[in-house]
């Protein structure tokens, strides 16, 4: 009937193949909307972060005799290079205090070992973060030992 002499391409299906194609990519992007929209499942990156590194941190066992190295030379020695490279950029290295508080004085949280200890490990409102994950309980214990021997 209209017959031009050029090729049509009117009537012609799309390829099964094209149309698997297409169906399995909105069954995939359906999965991954539903599955990782924390709205939808409550998934997040954030608590999947957390659980990883609360299974990764060193066991806090050890924790209950903060003060175990208070007054062995050798753990003083060693929370000395401890402290010079954790604590000192806020704290300055002699102890005197810059962004972070004096640690020769009374300090606000306590300044029993035990006080001490908790603020390294769990660290403190507006400012003082976590040491436990990096450093692990025994470390932060020779860094008390090495801020009590500061306090004498």
């Amino acid at each position: 009937m209209h017959d031009t002499g050029e090729p049509q391409e009117s009537h012609n299906k799309i390829p099964k193949g094209w149309l698997l194609f297409f169906f399995g990519i909105l069954a995939w992007l359906i999965w991954y909307i539903v599955s990782f929209t924390p709205a939808l499942s409550g998934w997040s990156f954030y608590t999947k972060f957390e659980k990883e590194m609360a299974s990764s941190a060193p066991k806090t066992a050890d924790s209950d005799s903060p003060g175990r190295y208070v007054g062995d030379a050798k753990a003083e020695i060693e929370g000395a290079t401890i402290y010079a490279s954790s604590c000192s950029a806020c704290h300055k290295p002699d102890g005197t205090g810059g962004i972070g508080p004096s640690l020769k004085g009374a300090l606000k949280y306590g300044s029993t070992p035990k006080d001490v200890y908790t603020s390294i490990a769990s660290g403190r409102p507006n400012g003082m973060p976590p040491f436990l994950p990096q450093l692990g309980s025994d470390k932060i214990a020779r860094l008390v030992a090495y801020l009590e021997s500061l306090r004498k």
